[in-house]
């Protein structure tokens, strides 16, 4: 006799990820969700809670790209780390509103060495010759200043504020999918509801006037190391 293969998700995922799947409805309102989420975040550190939705856009249409930007009421929980690309008195500036990295050329060659450690990146509108030339380095990693997302700007202070009180850039993939962290698993529920609804109310903003049909397709809400949760999309728009 044969023997039985195992299934792929059994060899992917642990014990701890099958238990969590013990009790899984199919859909949830959002506050059963997060109240689900956060008994299934049960790791040795402070899980990330994220959400996936899943647009009805073109990605291959220019003109259908969802790409934004939005602050969080509540914070993301984390240390937000900020580099900036300054000269003479915005490079001032940018320090003393607490940039971890400042600088022009230098700053440059050691993103290209591959000394990233920053989660966002801001530039001033005469720095972009500079940074233009990182496009491949900080591009695939989200990290490119752009003037629509406020990050090429003369204001730094008002930028590297913004990046650290927790806002958010969201990007739908080729897929259509924008995927968000909305902060941590240790957050009470309202804060997460508040970061979830101020979330998606920016990409319902963000719809491309071209897009067709039903724009928001589907939602999930899962932890770092936990299962994906459907939400009920009609109490998701409430």
């Amino acid at each position: 006799m044969a023997k039985t293969k195992k299934s792929p998700i059994a060899k992917k995922h642990g014990k701890r990820y099958a238990a969590n799947l013990d009790g899984v409805a199919k859909i949830y309102k959002l506050a059963d969700a997060i109240a689900t989420i956060k008994t299934k975040a049960n790791a040795k550190f402070d899980e990330t809670i994220e959400i996936s939705l899943n647009l009805g856009i073109d990605t291959k249409s220019s003109d259908q790209n969802v790409r934004g930007v939005v602050e969080m009421p509540a914070g993301l929980g984390k240390d937000i780390k900020v580099a900036v690309f300054a000269r003479g008195d915005k490079a001032d500036e940018a320090k003393k509103a607490g940039a971890e990295h400042v600088g022009a050329d230098d700053l440059a060659e050691a993103i290209t060495k591959g000394e990233i450690e920053f989660d966002r990146c801001i530039a001033t509108p005469d720095m972009m010759a500079v940074v233009g030339k990182l496009g491949k380095v900080l591009g695939p990693r989200g990290l490119m200043p752009n003037p629509k997302l406020g990050t090429v700007t003369p204001d730094v202070v008002k930028a590297i504020n913004s990046a650290k009180a927790g806002s958010v850039e969201f990007r739908a993939e080729k897929s259509g999918i924008v995927h968000a962290g909305i902060g941590k698993a240790s957050f009470d529920d309202a804060k997460l509801n508040d970061n979830i609804k101020a979330l998606v109310a920016a990409v319902n903003k963000a719809k491309p006037s071209s897009a067709k049909g039903t724009y928001l397709q589907a939602a999930s809400l899962s932890s770092t190391m936990g299962p994906g949760l459907t939400l009920d999309l009609t109490d998701l728009a409430a």
